[in-house]
């Protein structure tokens, strides 16, 4: 994609630069010292109170402190490590900020037409694990959208598997991941999701959870095409071999190719996304379309 230029979006909340253990994140001198116990400053202070007296002693104090936010801990064990976000995954992020701000653009020039105004979700990057407000979230859950938060939920971890496990490489298959999400979003505001997850809350109290599996399924495919709708509008950015990444993404994570590659056979009543032909098909309807109309897919199941 040619988003160079693009603006990046501000809808962003970036994780990743988050302490994995709870250490000093933020504060300085003053978190530091909120980090220590009073008796143990109390056993340090016959040491700290004489070097407070001679330029030397505060050398060795300003010493002192950055040894310990390097990682030395005087009292035992070293100080938690902040990770800090790689190169290229900087990068990464970078262009993921720009494909959701060019997905903020056409939704708000769409949807208007169909009567809803856009309002904005939220991209939330993070490594590992995180809060959402649909709960606890991992890595291995892969990229998800949370209807109560209107937040989306994203392990920049999964484009490494999606290009080296699935055989899905190139900066549109990241984008068409990333515009998925985005068509949840559209869907929540259409009123589409909270209708279908009481549907299913009904299927799976009367213990009808294939059906609940099922309703799901046309949840996922009009994702797809309204992925496919997004980059319908957003052609200009759009380089040779893109469409083809998006397609041949669709394919590689379609429920018969993922339960055939993890155990070599396909059980369809635990569906709950499609097969790679659908997925494949309704993110090309989307895309050669463009059209929300033409996304029904719960019509056509």
């Amino acid at each position: 994609m040619k988003l160079d230029d693009h603006r990046v979006s501000r809808n962003v909340e970036d994780r990743r630069g988050g302490s994995s253990g709870g250490g000093i994140k933020k504060g300085g001198l003053g978190g530091l010292i909120r980090g220590m116990s009073l008796s143990r400053l109390f056993m340090l202070w016959p040491i700290i109170a004489p070097l407070l007296r001679t330029k030397v002693g505060w050398l060795l104090i300003g010493a002192g402190l950055l040894a310990y936010l390097s990682g030395f801990n005087p009292f035992g064990g070293t100080a938690p490590e902040t990770t800090q976000p790689t190169t290229q995954e900087d990068k990464t992020a970078l262009f993921v900020k720009k494909v959701l701000a060019s997905t903020e653009d056409t939704w708000k020039e769409i949807l208007p037409k169909y009567g809803i105004r856009y309002k904005e979700p939220t991209l939330v990057l993070y490594r590992g694990s995180t809060v959402s407000g649909c709960g606890y979230a991992n890595a291995q859950m892969g990229p998800f959208y949370c209807p109560v938060d209107q937040k989306i939920y994203l392990d920049l971890g999964f484009y490494d598997e999606l290009a080296k496990v699935h055989n899905a490489e190139g900066d549109f298959a990241q984008a068409y991941v990333l515009a998925h999400e985005v068509g949840h979003h559209v869907q929540n505001l259409l009123g589409i999701l909270p209708k279908v997850q009481r549907l299913q809350e009904k299927a799976l109290r009367m213990g009808k959870k294939v059906e609940a599996n099922h309703l799901q399924i046309p949840v996922e495919l009009q994702a797809d095409c309204f992925a496919g709708v997004w980059a319908h509008h957003a052609k200009k950015y759009l380089e040779k071999g893109d469409i083809e990444e998006g397609l041949n993404a669709a394919s590689q994570i379609g429920d018969d190719k993922l339960q055939m590659e993890a155990q070599g056979y396909v059980v369809p009543d635990s569906f709950t996304h499609g097969t790679s032909k659908q997925r494949m098909h309704w993110f090309w309807v989307g895309f050669t379309k463009g059209d929300l109309n033409a996304c029904n897919t719960f019509k056509q199941q």
